[in-house]
C-alpha cells in the first residue's frame, strides 16, 4: 500500500496528549492537513494548545470530538484521509474484551473511509520487555521487534499487572489482521520507550507517567522503579517523528512494529541528580530516592539491576525506514524540566543560598 501523500490528509486520534500533540504539531511543519481527534472540543484546557497553532486559522488542522467506545464516532472524520495515527489510550487495560470493543471501533471507522491506506498504531516497548519471570530477559536479552514477552507464562495476568502489556500486543495484532482481511490499508506499529520532553499544555504534565516523576523530582520526591528497570527513554518529539516517519516510509509492510527509543538507559536516582547537573542556576534540592518495596525485593536489587545491564537495546529497524536520529537524554530531560516550570507552572523545591531549601519565589 502506499504511504502517505505529501501534504497529504492525516487524522491523529489522541491528539490532545503528550504524543499526540507532538504528532500535530510535528505534521503540521512538515505541510500535512490535520484532523485532530479529542475527547471533548470545548475544554480550553486540553484543547487550547491545539487552537493556538496557527494552522489552526487557516483551516489547515481542525478539531473532532471522538468518544473511542462508541462505534462509528471517527467515521466522518476518517473520511478522506490518506492515513490515521492512532495514539488514544483505552480507559481500561484490564479488560482485553473490551480493548477488542474499541479497536473494532476504530478498524470499522478505517474500514468505512476507504481512502486511508496506512494506519500506525502505538503501542509500546511494554509489548516487547514486560516479563513476569525477569530471567526471560536473561535467555532473551536481545531487545528488538522480533520480542514478545513470554505470553504462556501463568502469571502474565491483568490482575498481575500485566494489562497494558497485553492490551498493545492484542491491539497490534487486531490491527494488523484486520488490515491483511481487507487488503486496502496496512497497519504499522510504534512501540515507544519512556517518553521524555517538553509539554505543551498545562494538563500533560499528568498525561504520562515520566514526566509526572520528573514533576515529582522537582518537587523533593523521587521512587524508585519497578524491579530497578532503568528508564529507556525517547524524546517525545522524536517519538513523534516516528510516528510519522512510519506513515511516510515506502520500506514498511504491514504488521511490522518498530522500537522508537534511543537505546539510552539510565537509573531513576541518575535521572533526579541530573536536574540540577544541567540546569545548576536553578538549585535544584535533589531528593534521595524513596525504595518502598518489600525487602524480599530489596535483597535482588543488585540481581535485577544486572539482568537490566545485560539486555541489548536495539534501534536500527527504525533507523533504517525513517532516518531518525534521536536526541540525546541530557537534551529531553533540560527540556522537559522547563516546560514543566514554564508551561505548567511547576514550583520546584530548590536550595537557598546557605543550602535550606526553598522556593523560587523566597530566594535572596
Amino acid at each position: 500500500m502506499a504511504p502517505v501523500p505529501q501534504n497529504g490528509l492525516v487524522a491523529v486520534t489522541g491528539a490532545a496528549g503528550f504524543v499526540g500533540g507532538w504528532v500535530v504539531r510535528r505534521l503540521l511543519d512538515k505541510g500535512y492537513r490535520v484532523r485532530a481527534c479529542v475527547r471533548s472540543v470545548s475544554d480550553p484546557a486540553r484543547t487550547g494548545f491545539l487552537r493556538a497553532m496557527p494552522a489552526f486559522a487557516s483551516g489547515r488542522l481542525t478539531l473532532h470530538e471522538a468518544d473511542l467506545d462508541r462505534s462509528g464516532c471517527f467515521d466522518p472524520i476518517f473520511a478522506g484521509c490518506h492515513g490515521v495515527a492512532h495514539l488514544s489510550h483505552v480507559s481500561d487495560y484490564k479488560d482485553m474484551d473490551y480493548i477488542a470493543g474499541v479497536c473494532a471501533n476504530v478498524i470499522g471507522s478505517i474500514e468505512r473511509a476507504t481512502s486511508v491506506t496506512r494506519v500506525v498504531v502505538t503501542s509500546s516497548i511494554a509489548a516487547v520487555i514486560s516479563e513476569m519471570d525477569l530471567q526471560e530477559l536473561v535467555r532473551r536479552p536481545v531487545c528488538d521487534e522480533d520480542r514478545f514477552p513470554d505470553e504462556l507464562n501463568p502469571k502474565r495476568t491483568p490482575q498481575r499487572g500485566q494489562g497494558y502489556s497485553m492490551g498493545k500486543v492484542s491491539a497490534e495484532r487486531l490491527f494488523s489482521q484486520a488490515a491483511q482481511r481487507s487488503g486496502r490499508w496496512e497497519s504499522i506499529a510504534c512501540c515507544p520507550g519512556d517518553n521524555i520532553g517538553p509539554i505543551q499544555s498545562a494538563h500533560q504534565k499528568d498525561m504520562g507517567p515520566w514526566q509526572h516523576l520528573i514533576e515529582q523530582m522537582l518537587m523533593g520526591e523521587c521512587h524508585q522503579t519497578g524491579v530497578y528497570r532503568p528508564w529507556m527513554p525517547v524524546d517525545v518529539r522524536d517519538d513523534a517523528d516516528c510516528h510519522i516517519g512510519l506513515l511516510e516510509s515506502p520500506l514498511v509492510h504491514n504488521g511490522e512494529r518498530y522500537l522508537a527509543w534511543s537505546t539510552e538507559r539510565r537509573n531513576v536516582e541518575d535521572i533526579c541528580a541530573d536536574i540540577d547537573r544541567l540546569l545548576p542556576e536553578l538549585r535544584h534540592d535533589t531528593p534521595a530516592v524513596t525504595d518502598e518495596f518489600p525487602e524480599g525485593i530489596r535483597r535482588r536489587e543488585v540481581e535485577m539491576r544486572a539482568i537490566w545491564a545485560g539486555c541489548e537495546l536495539r534501534n536500527d529497524r527504525i533507523r533504517a525506514v525513517t532516518g531518525i536520529r534521536f536526541r540525546p537524554l541530557d537534551e529531553s530531560l533540560r527540556d522537559c524540566v522547563e516546560s514543566l516550570l514554564s508551561v505548567a507552572g511547576v514550583t520546584p523545591r530548590v536550595r537557598a543560598a546557605d543550602g535550606v531549601p526553598t522556593t523560587p519565589g523566597e530566594r535572596s
